[in-house]
């Protein structure tokens, strides 16, 4: 008996001495708290530095750290309902709304929500990973209601809901991708058996399963390409106008601290004039204010507020600029590879089954992946045009970013043609293992 009596006693023993452990529900409310705050801490840092700087004509504090409230929802898509608050102005007339999500800034509640998300599959099982994420949810939808109430004053307000809901989109992005990266796989993550799955249904279904799979992939590695190209344009155009882009530093003379989170803010913006500059060679353009246009095709640009990286846009009359048109054809061309590459084109057996012409089989399946790897790439780029545009609630700023339909329908021609392209001519640069052997 005593024997009995003892092991329970050291058991209890042993879980005084080392902890108790925490609830996973109670681990996910610790781990976005910890991600609010270290991000709230980064976005409020420059703003403090700027206002004791004396570069805020704001007095209060307290103002400044509701302007960090606001940039936090900013980044996570939460409309701001901006008052025109002066000495003669009607603060109940005069509003608009911002819109524009600085990209840059949208990686911070990403990357510690992905962080966050490894740390609860860390802690978890897999029947117990939604206790930690349903914890994690609840508590960051309960901290943008908070901030929402928080941050209204004389100069701004969000809807409360979309202060609760919409921050719960990058929220639970990053945590669904850092439990995935931890688990290392769907099947470990949720307990589904895939491999069992894939065996159980018929080879037909399997095949069709994989071609629309890789389908969707080339379309992605095609737009990835895209973004990727316009993101080393974005670079080398910055490069070469350097000088016009140091001299409106100069011209403003904001100071060193003020230098800093001017620099911070187009950093910020770096992620949305890349896809801007991908709407502008794909021929759909883009916008920087009411009634502006800048494509590969026509420039009409109006006033612009004096931000430095601007003055990298193009300017004078498109002469060779149509060239830049071909740019996402080579992202398509890489697409069309890569889906050689695979060898799961099973709808060019199907057609090679039903057609007795080797070259129309070949033409038709060809011409079908041009056309769904396109239509991918341009709903793909309905998504990156989207995120990318937005408002700055300041006279003709109301219209910023890509033409998006127009975008998405010529990058879904341009891409879809690489890949047939991308697709036939990949085999003259593949080698064949048994005849090198």
């Amino acid at each position: 008996m005593m024997s009995r009596e003892k092991k329970p006693m050291k058991a209890v023993m042993l879980r005084l001495r080392n902890g108790w452990p925490m609830p996973l529900a109670l681990q996910g409310v610790f781990e976005m708290l910890q991600s609010v705050v270290f991000c709230l801490a980064l976005i409020a840092l420059p703003l403090v530095a700027v206002y004791f700087s004396g570069g805020f004509l704001e007095d209060s504090f307290e103002v400044i750290l509701q302007f960090a409230g606001f940039v936090w929802l900013l980044i996570h898509g939460v409309p701001i309902e901006v008052f025109n608050v002066g000495p003669e102005t009607d603060p109940s007339s005069m509003t608009g709304w911002l819109t524009l999500m600085p990209l840059g800034l949208s990686l911070l509640p990403f990357l510690f929500c992905l962080r966050a998300g490894r740390r609860i599959a860390r802690a978890s099982y897999t029947d117990q990973l939604w206790q930690g994420l349903l914890g994690a949810v609840v508590a960051y939808g309960a901290i943008g209601t908070g901030v929402g109430f928080l941050v209204a004053n004389d100069y701004g307000r969000v809807n409360i809901l979309a202060a609760t809901f919409i921050p719960l989109v990058i929220a639970s992005l990053g945590l669904l991708i850092g439990t995935r990266r931890e688990a290392g796989s769907w099947g470990r993550l949720f307990g589904m058996d895939t491999a069992a799955y894939l065996h159980s249904i018929s080879p037909h279904r399997r095949w069709a399963g994989s071609y629309v799979w890789h389908v969707v992939v080339s379309g992605f590695m095609g737009y990835v390409a895209a973004v990727g190209i316009s993101g080393i344009l974005l670079t080398i155009t910055l490069g070469l106008h350097w000088t016009e882009v140091a001299n409106v530093y100069q011209e403003l003379r904001p100071g060193p601290i003020g230098s800093a989170a001017l620099t911070l803010l187009q950093l910020a913006l770096i992620p949305n004039a890349v896809f801007w500059v991908l709407s502008w060679i794909s021929g759909g353009g883009f916008s920087l204010g009411a009634g502006s246009t800048l494509s590969t095709l026509e420039t009409t640009v109006g006033p612009l507020p004096s931000i430095p990286m601007l003055a990298a846009l193009p300017s004078g009359e498109p002469t060779n600029q149509w060239l830049y048109l071909l740019i996402p054809v080579l992202a398509g061309i890489l697409a069309g590879w890569y889906f050689l590459r695979v060898g799961e084109n099973h709808l060019e057996d199907w057609f090679a089954r039903r057609i007795p012409f080797n070259a129309l089989a070949l033409g038709a399946s060809t011409a079908c992946l041009a056309v769904f790897t396109g239509v991918v790439a341009g709903l793909l780029s309905l998504g990156g045009s989207w995120l990318s545009s937005g408002s700055l609630a300041i006279g003709r700023l109301t219209e910023l970013g890509p033409h998006a339909w127009v975008t998405a329908g010529a990058l879904a021609l341009q891409i879809g043609l690489g890949t047939a392209i991308g697709y036939l001519i990949a085999p003259l640069f593949e080698t064949d293992p048994v005849l090198e052997g």
